[in-house]
């Protein structure tokens, strides 16, 4: 089974009991993404893309944007989400892109950005395209909101889950696609919000992105970044969180990261972390889903480090000795 992982400093190719191996050199991948048989790399130096399950890489597009996620309809048109907070679209197979106007232009989009002091520019860091109607789409934007578009990208509105416009994650349930979930964090557009509960955490939506309900409530720590949902039933939705957006393991007491699991669609969480993690000196950054094991997930961690961790908490190192691990592909 192929494992990729996208680090602070290019790609590695990973192997059970050898060390990892770089395969292409560039700064900051965040996305790691297998569509059509083809690999993308979303990266801070643009798109990149293999055809040979990552042994070698070529420039896609979009040189002088970060890439945040790359997402497929189900009849293969291409969305990517960058940051500047803009939204790209591709129709023949990543080949060639295009941007979509009037995402950037869309009511409100001059405010989007990070509340840090210079601001930052704002990323669409999170896409969730309806499988069944392609016209439906939601682009979490940190910070910004959820928009929401049901023509295709011509008009969007605009959803805050709790009043949260700082959105990390989106996934959507792989057999209702109008159930939804969204991981936040404590970035408002006017600062940082209070650390209490109901002001970062996981939303869920059971229409489409319509209305959101917290499925969050006493779970801590409470700042949700990473977040990924199995494909097989029961369908498990996994959750890293931290204390705060900088959490690190070089902290007094390290990040105190923890790994949760539901399987109610957020009614209810269970620690994924063993002793040696409850909680963990290292933050999670890269989740994916293992394909090979109901229940199991792939974790990338700031320490340099990928975890294989099953459905029963058991933790297996795969990788170590890179830079900081922020994203993760598995696929058989």
């Amino acid at each position: 089974m192929p494992i990729l992982a996208g680090t602070g400093k290019g790609v590695y190719a990973l192997a059970e009991n050898t060390d990892p191996r770089p395969v292409l050199d560039c700064r900051g991948v965040r996305e790691l993404v297998r569509i059509n048989k083809r690999i993308f790399a979303g990266t801070g130096a643009g798109l990149f893309c293999s055809t040979d399950d990552g042994e070698t890489w070529s420039a896609a597009a979009m040189a002088d944007h970060e890439i945040w996620q790359v997402r497929a309809t189900s009849d293969g048109i291409l969305y990517a989400g960058t940051q500047p907070a803009g939204l790209f679209r591709s129709d023949d197979n990543g080949e060639t892109w295009h941007e979509i106007d009037s995402f950037r232009s869309a009511p409100g989009a001059d405010r989007w950005c990070i509340p840090v002091d210079p601001p930052v520019a704002a990323r669409a860091r999170a896409l969730v395209i309806n499988q069944d109607n392609a016209r439906q789409m939601l682009v979490g934007v940190e910070v910004g909101g959820i928009m929401n578009t049901d023509d295709g990208g011509h008009t969007w509105t605009l959803s805050l889950p709790g009043n949260n416009p700082d959105l990390h994650m989106l996934c959507a349930h792989p057999e209702e696609a109008d159930t939804l979930f969204a991981s936040t964090g404590y970035g408002r557009l006017d600062g940082v919000a209070e650390m209490i509960e109901g002001n970062a955490g996981v939303f869920r939506s059971n229409d489409g992105g319509a209305t959101w309900q917290y499925a969050w409530a006493g779970i801590t720590p409470r700042y949700s970044r990473p977040m990924c949902i199995d494909h097989r039933a029961p369908y498990g939705l996994t959750v890293a969180s931290a204390p705060t957006a900088f959490s690190h393991y070089r902290d007094d007491g390290g990040a105190k990261a923890m790994l949760f699991r539901s399987t109610d669609q957020g009614n209810s969480w269970r620690s994924l972390c063993d002793q040696a993690h409850s909680p963990a000196r290292e933050n999670f950054h890269g989740l994916t889903v293992d394909p090979t094991e109901p229940g199991s997930v792939f974790v990338g961690t700031d320490t340099g480090e990928v975890w294989r961790v099953s459905d029963d908490a058991c933790w297996q190192l795969i990788g170590t000795g890179m830079p900081i691990v922020l994203s993760v592909a598995a696929w058989r």
